[in-house]
């Protein structure tokens, strides 16, 4: 059996949760080998609310996605969104006892976790620390210390923050489903991982990920996430809208939004009607087009006028919303007519669709390289990385060693070891420069099983 490196991403969004396997070809491109999908019962808002349901609709994705690709899933890249997410930024500093030693990753380290020793709100949990610049004994705009000589190593941060209770309900939903954690990372830094270039995020770009109850914002600049927020609103509530103002069920309102829904009502001419069937024998109704968009106009204007003031925000002045090259929209409300143009019209920037096959191998299912999939596929790249870090595959083929095996092979390594401390100590050591996504994973499983 081949042994490419394989990863798993689980993308546990408010309408659908998918599973999908992943794995890179010759060329460093992401080919899907498999993905299930099912409707997510369990979620609202980005946020568990019945753990039954949550677990029932992840077996059903992790199983199609198993009897597709013909391989087991064991571990998963997680994403974690919701209205719960918020983020700050803060300053942080180290004095190195050893200003002669040149700063390595170790030292890195060291101040990130001091910035996790923060106190939060009560009831929340730093999920990401991203650094944003460091600065040497008062020299400022590094963008990488590794290297140089210096006593004082401080860092500007941008922490993202969530809510205890709802990460580890995501983590039970997991764990319950038979599976383990490999990694966790925020959902738009997955979906900007699949659609965007390193070039925007070098020029300065906002994704907004438009999914079915959250709108996620992340804003790159200089090739570093410098503004991430979550807007409690998506596709769900423009359908809600739908349903509320035809009078018609959420099934028909869905349908109507995906074959007929414009974001721009000027498109829709008066005498343009579509049919809906009678429930239980009623008359059929009928339903203006230009009404429809009407609906779906009014709160996808919304949506964008909160994506604009999180532009704003991060931005405080005209000025610094100039150096953003532009926005990229993904996530399944990215599908809707015409909401390309209504971006630009309302927020006054450059605004393309932002598709995952970039980073795709070329000769992939089509459906993959929808804005539908792209938090699940940056999942999945997010777990190749890790891997490549770790040296150690995310999913294993059937080829798994047995119980024996592995205790044999660990007796073995500790008969090797016990000769030279020094050996064990330096293996001990090297495992400090864990990436930040690693690290986290590992706290949060910890976190889980002390729970339990």
């Amino acid at each position: 059996m081949d042994s490419k490196e394989i990863a798993v991403g689980l993308d546990i969004g408010t309408t659908k949760i998918v599973a999908m396997i992943g794995r890179k070809n010759e060329y460093g491109k992401v080919e899907v080998v498999g993905m299930g999908k099912a409707k997510s019962l369990g979620v609202h808002r980005g946020v568990v609310s019945n753990i039954t349901q949550t677990i029932e609709s992840i077996k059903q994705a992790i199983d199609e996605a198993q009897n597709v690709s013909g391989m087991n899933i064991s571990d998963v890249v997680v994403g974690i969104a919701g209205q719960h997410i918020r983020s700050l930024q803060h300053s942080d500093y180290i004095t190195r006892q050893n200003p002669d030693d040149v700063i390595d990753e170790n030292d890195i380290s060291m101040l990130i976790d001091n910035v996790h020793k923060l106190v939060m709100l009560p009831g929340e949990e730093i999920i990401h620390v991203l650094p944003q610049e460091y600065k040497v004994d008062g020299q400022a705009e590094i963008r990488e210390p590794k290297g140089m000589y210096g006593g004082r190593l401080e860092a500007n941060f941008h922490i993202v923050v969530g809510q205890v209770s709802s990460i580890k309900n995501i983590g039970r939903c997991v764990k319950s489903a038979g599976l383990e954690v490999s990694a966790i990372t925020l959902e738009p830094l997955a979906s900007a991982e699949a659609v965007l270039s390193e070039e925007e995020k070098e020029a300065g770009v906002v994704l907004v990920d438009i999914g079915g109850g959250t709108t996620d914002v992340a804003i790159f600049k200089d090739g570093i996430i410098r503004h991430t927020a979550v807007i409690p609103f998506g596709g769900n509530v423009i359908t809600e809208d739908i349903k509320e103002g035809c009078s018609i069920i959420e099934k028909q309102a869905e349908l109507l939004k995906i074959k007929f829904g414009s974001a721009w009502p000027g498109e829709n001419k008066d005498n343009e009607i579509v049919s809906i069937p009678g429930l239980r024998g009623r008359e059929p109704k009928e339903i203006s087009l230009k009404n429809l968009s009407k609906i779906i106009h009014a709160r996808v204007v919304e949506i964008l006028e909160q994506v604009h003031l999180e532009i704003k925000n991060y931005g405080h002045d005209e000025q610094k919303k100039k150096l953003i090259a532009g926005i990229v929209l993904t996530g399944g409300g990215a599908q809707l007519k015409h909401i390309k143009q209504l971006t630009e019209y309302v927020t006054g920037m450059d605004t393309r669709i932002g598709l995952p096959n970039e980073h795709m191998a070329s000769g992939a299912d089509e459906e993959f390289s929808s804005p539908l999939y792209a938090t699940a596929i940056g999942l999945v790249m997010k777990g190749l990385e890790v891997n490549v870090k770790s040296g150690e595959a995310t999913v294993q083929m059937s080829d798994i060693p047995t119980e024996e095996e592995q205790q044999a092979e660990i007796e073995n390594t500790a008969e090797e070891t016990e000769d030279s401390d020094t050996e064990v100590k330096s293996k001990k050591e090297k495992p400090k420069t864990k990436s930040v996504f690693e690290s986290w994973a590992e706290k949060f499983r910890n976190f889980l099983d002390s729970d339990e």
